[in-house]
């Protein structure tokens, strides 16, 4: 049995920084990034980082009153990432984050297989 809540962290909208980011970056560090790549930290906008290897990805979320900062690592494989150099940023939607922090495919989410987060 699954159990459904509400969500403890509002995101209205998500960003794909396509730089990569120093993994050992805290808080801080993550937030000036958002800031120089973004522009400002918006409430409720989730903002997106990996490593060099796409093997980690940070996610710094602002909503409102702090910072949230959450890192994933994959045991196996790279993240699919944005492969276009010349974009800055790229907006990503819920269903393209889901099947992202699985490692697979975002771009063509027609043909992947079902992955959960726990």
């Amino acid at each position: 049995m699954v159990a459904r809540g509400t969500a403890v962290i509002r995101i209205d909208a998500i960003w794909l920084a396509t730089e990569p980011l120093d993994m050992r970056a805290g808080t801080d560090t993550a937030l000036a990034r958002v800031v120089k790549v973004f522009g400002a930290a918006r409430p409720h906008h989730a903002y997106l980082f990996t490593n060099k290897a796409a093997t980690r990805i940070k996610v710094l979320v602002y909503d409102g009153f702090g910072i949230w900062l959450a890192a994933r690592r994959l045991n196996r494989g790279r993240i699919v990432w944005n492969s276009d150099p010349s974009a800055l940023t790229v907006a990503l939607t819920a269903e393209q984050l889901q099947v992202l922090v699985c490692g697979l495919p975002w771009k063509t989410l027609a043909t992947r297989r079902r992955c959960y987060l726990a």
